[in-house]
């Protein structure tokens, strides 16, 4: 007993000496990264006047309908209200665990009134031993304790430290939420104006086609076209009709899910969205960098890092049970069967107590899991590189569509210019008697078809845009940046010492 209380003395003074927290002191793994994406020089090429880009990237499209959109779902989406209710719960945590490095103190107190019975065992002992004892009786008492269970080894601080970082990674989550749900909105938004003007667009074929069949069915009944021309062209009719159904279901849908992106019962925003307004074209996009500093941009990686970093401080926690625990309590207060002494010297009382708790004989699970926290430490950092890969694959996946669809779209226009000379030239030689109408109509149809195209190719490159920024992380914020949160974490963690494993 006096090796066990001499081992438990030397260990005290060792660890006060030294100051120390056991597990491993948290590195940043550094990833390797290649200093350029694939398509940043086409993308440079592109936007060679592009400033920074503003956090808030949905106001680049210049589309008052989209920005005010876009600020009412980060106002009122719900999906983001549930996540940040998460960072509320994370910052309480961290309240727990900062409280569990400091001591704890109650104010105790009671005052009894009791009337002792005589059948009772001790009842039936007074009254054979003094007949006329008081029967009455009364016990006050008021203390001030205090406890606190000295942090030797490290093992709260390190909770302390994986709180703060699980408060952190909450807060990214955060900032992936509204990136998510700007994209999100604004995505969808786009669909929604892409789908209009293919309506519009549907429409305008439909009645020039319609024309041209009229034209055929009396051509025909007096026997001038033949069948197959006519049977043809009200193929053709039917086929573009029968877009326009597919087209207005995928309209309700797109404004169905816009409003419950708003927080709003679908149908909410009929009267704002039903007024037909173009596509915003794809902005331009800022000096994106390259593929490390997404590490510190994109609000996903920050989640990762520090969903790492917690990992790696519950290490410590894990090993900090191989120590002993050391805690000191105290007591003063007063005591006495009556009220009118409570407060004098004999009443007083006073407890100090040193105590020690060690988990000698149960290594064995302090083994395992320690083991499991390496084994998570390990996942987590797999994630992380994981993540990384994935958010590289996003941009380069978002850039090259964007590229890919503006150069489709550019084809396009020069067609529709080749198309719309056509149309003037056939309505000319049909004004000089040279064609008939039915080769004009063809020449307003095929100009219609082209400018679908152009409108899908349209729609398809700002959702790429859209796409773009969100890979990239939404734009440079660096208040919300991986150093800005290393910083906060560093100012309000309390100095470890070397670390011990």
């Amino acid at each position: 007993m006096r090796r066990l209380i001499s081992l438990a003395a030397s260990t005290l003074l060792g660890a006060l000496a030294a100051g120390c927290a056991v597990g491993p002191d948290y590195q940043r793994p550094t990833l390797d990264a290649p200093a350029h994406f694939n398509q940043q020089a086409a993308l440079s090429a592109r936007d060679t006047d592009a400033s920074a880009t503003s956090a808030r990237w949905w106001q680049r499209f210049d589309d008052p309908v989209l920005t005010s959109l876009v600020a009412k779902a980060l106002a009122d989406n719900l999906d983001l209200a549930q996540v940040v209710a998460k960072v509320s719960q994370s910052r309480a945590m961290l309240g727990a665990a900062t409280a569990a490095l400091l001591p704890a103190g109650e104010l105790s107190g009671q005052s009894v009134r009791f009337h002792q019975s005589l059948r009772s065992q001790l009842g039936q002992i007074l009254d054979a031993s003094s007949p006329d004892f008081d029967r009455n009786g009364s016990y006050n008492e008021l203390n001030l304790g205090a406890s606190w269970e000295l942090d030797l080894f490290g093992g709260r601080r390190r909770a302390r430290e994986a709180a703060m970082a699980e408060l952190q990674a909450a807060e990214a989550g955060a900032d992936v939420a509204r990136l998510s749900v700007a994209a999100q909105v604004a995505d969808t938004y786009l669909l929604v104006r892409g789908l209009q003007q293919r309506l519009a667009i549907a429409q305008e074929q439909i009645a020039t086609t319609e024309r041209l069949v009229g034209l055929i069915q009396r051509q025909f009944d007096a026997g001038v076209a033949a069948e197959l021309q006519l049977r043809q062209a009200e193929g053709a009719l039917s086929q573009i009709a029968a877009s326009v159904p597919v087209l207005e279901a995928g309209l309700e849908v797109a404004m169905n899910a816009l409003d419950v992106a708003l927080g709003s019962q679908p149908g909410s925003h009929r009267a704002l969205l039903t007024p037909v307004a173009p596509v915003p074209a794809a902005p331009a996009i800022a000096d994106i960098g390259g593929p490390a500093d997404l590490l510190r941009r994109r609000p996903d990686l920050v989640l990762a890092e520090r969903r790492l970093a917690a990992a790696n401080a519950r290490i410590g926690v894990a090993i900090a049970e191989y120590y002993p625990k050391f805690s000191l309590s105290g007591l003063i207060g007063t005591a006495t069967t009556g009220s009118s002494a409570l407060f004098t010297g004999n009443a007083n009382q006073a407890i100090a107590v040193l105590g020690l708790r060690w988990r000698l004989f149960d290594f064995g699970r302090i083994d395992a899991a320690i083991k499991a926290s390496r084994g998570q430490q390990a996942e987590a950092l797999a994630a992380y590189r994981l993540a990384a890969l994935h958010a590289s694959e996003d941009v380069e996946n978002a850039l090259v569509s964007l590229l890919r669809r503006e150069a489709q779209l550019r084809t396009l226009t020069t067609g529709e210019v080749a198309l719309t000379r056509a149309q003037s030239a056939a309505r000319a030689a049909f004004e000089g008697g040279v064609v008939s109408l039915i080769e004009v109509l063809d020449a307003d149809g095929r100009l219609l078809a082209q400018r679908d195209a152009m409108a899908v190719a349209q729609l398809e490159a700002s959702r790429a845009a859209v796409a773009s920024f969100k890979a990239l992380g939404g734009g440079w914020n660096p208040e919300r940046s991986l150093a800005a949160r290393m910083s906060y974490t560093l100012s309000y963690l309390p100095p470890a010492g070397p670390a011990r494993e």
